[in-house]
């Protein structure tokens, strides 16, 4: 991963371009991005926060108990530290002049941003399943999702999370790069590091085509068949009513996964030229630190069961503060 120059060793470092073309937006891009990190970091701990006490208060709302939020917890997580690994270093170089990061933080962040992508692609994944079950099998959820299976469906994303970012890394890791390498995005994202590199990234291409292809794939597959057998059941039902509120529980779940799910295809379709730069930065902004935002209020602002008991919550607190 090194370049040896004479007997000494070459440590690569690399400057990240973000948006320093447009020096005039500087200072509205960082206001606009830091209020965007502070409400994702407000709600996503937020609702890590609302969900964990609620299980500990009998007095809030049992709804709050079941799967579903267990997993929005998980999701809010998997956010939270997501838009985390990006959103600072992207503050940061809206306000400083040396835009340089280290060859050890670039790989780093690109490993926890991939570990973290991968993670949430199939936490919505999970979801959906969760989604399915509730719909079609209302009768059976409380015994098929057990707290065993939910904790498996949740180690799942987790774990292929690590795998899939610890190949693509170890795949980086075995490419030479020389002295200091212009990166034109605001993060270290597979694409734009082989690109600098000084030796053939053959491999390591075919790599994150495989696994990008497999994991778009393999999520969109079980969402896809999770939601035809929803609608389908949907649809079998007798009355309005109960039509509205099986779409209901359906609605936050779905706009969470057109947001995500969205972006990353449509930056697959877009064809990396000198003119679709700009393009491409936009779209990973949306999905890298955009999305995080959104989801939190998603599932807030649909979710009377969430509005409720943050409610009860603030009441709880002001009769024992």
């Amino acid at each position: 991963m090194l370049l040896s120059e004479g007997n000494q060793s070459i440590i690569p470092t690399f400057i990240l371009l973000g948006f320093s073309e447009y020096p005039e937006l500087r200072v509205p891009l960082f206001l606009v991005f830091l209020s965007i990190y502070t409400v994702t970091v407000v709600g996503n701990l937020g609702m890590i926060i609302i969900i964990r006490v609620n299980s500990k208060l009998h007095t809030v709302i049992p709804k709050l108990h079941t799967p579903m939020y267990f997993f929005l917890s998980h999701l809010s997580f998997v956010d939270f530290c997501y838009s985390t690994t990006v959103t600072p270093k992207l503050l940061e170089n809206l306000v400083v002049e040396d835009r340089t990061i280290s060859f050890t933080g670039c790989i780093m962040q690109f490993f926890s941003a991939c570990m973290f992508a991968v993670a949430e692609a199939f936490m919505l994944a999970v979801m959906a399943y969760d989604r399915f079950v509730a719909v079609c099998k209302p009768l059976l959820y409380t015994v098929v999702m057990s707290p065993k299976l939910c904790a498996s469906l949740v180690a799942g994303p987790y774990t292929w999370g690590v795998v899939s970012s610890l190949t693509l890394t170890c795949s980086l890791l075995a490419l030479s790069f020389c002295g200091s390498n212009i990166i034109n995005n605001f993060l270290c994202e597979h694409s734009v590091i082989v690109s600098v590199s000084c030796s053939d990234p053959f491999i390591s291409q075919v790599l994150c085509f495989a696994i990008a292809i497999f994991n778009e794939v393999g999520s969109l597959a079980i969402i896809l068949t999770t939601y035809i057998s929803i609608f389908a059941t949907i649809r079998k039902m007798p009355s309005a009513g109960g039509r509205q509120k099986a779409f209901s529980t359906c609605a936050s779940h779905l706009t969470a996964i057109t947001m995500f799910h969205g972006t990353i295809l449509f930056l697959y379709c877009v064809p990396r030229s000198k003119n679709s730069w700009l393009m491409v930065k936009v779209g990973s902004v949306f999905y890298t630190v955009v999305s995080p935002m959104l989801n939190p209020l998603i599932y807030s602002l649909r979710n009377k069961d969430v509005k409720e008991s943050v409610r009860k919550l603030m009441s709880h607190l002001i009769q024992f503060g």
